[in-house]
């Protein structure tokens, strides 16, 4: 069987919670993309991907929103263990380790963009009309990028 080709993916953060230079701090540039708490975000985390997609790390409810940095899946999807520590604001009490409801992958920072690329470019450019960020209503914080827009935004911030 030919391995799958890779995909890529928007991940939203918002930057007073953990911003795209957190992710660049951090120790070898890597971190858990931790509390995931929407049943098709953690579907395409648990589903979806590998190690090695590329991540349009997005930053949200800011002023301006946009495409912060570059990433990767940095690990293959496991447990979010914040679904179980009653102190932590992602706790879930109805997920148990034997039966967990969220999972998590590991994102690597890969490049910091030369160009900060925010929502409003992003919805002029044409050709990235189909892009879910665009879309009216879409709120989803991970959500699927074609290569084709994937190559567009990274044009556009300047790689």
């Amino acid at each position: 069987m030919a391995p799958r080709s890779r995909r890529y993916w928007l991940m939203k953060s918002e930057p007073s919670t953990y911003s795209f230079e957190d992710l660049w701090a951090e120790k070898g540039r890597n971190t858990p993309w931790d509390g995931v708490r929407n049943y098709q975000a953690r579907n395409f985390m648990r589903d979806d991907m590998r190690v090695g997609d590329g991540v349009l790390f997005y930053h949200s409810s800011t002023n301006p929103p946009g495409v912060a940095g570059v990433a990767e899946v940095a690990s293959k999807a496991y447990p979010d263990p914040t679904q179980f520590d009653p102190a932590d604001s992602h706790h879930d009490p109805k997920s148990s380790p034997d039966d967990p409801r969220w999972i998590l992958v590991d994102v690597k920072g890969v490049a910091r963009l030369p160009r900060f690329v925010g929502l409003a470019e992003i919805k002029e450019c044409v050709a990235l009309a189909g892009m879910g960020v665009v879309q009216r209503g879409s709120r989803l914080s991970i959500q699927p990028v074609t290569a084709r827009e994937w190559k567009a935004v990274l044009a556009m911030g300047g790689l």
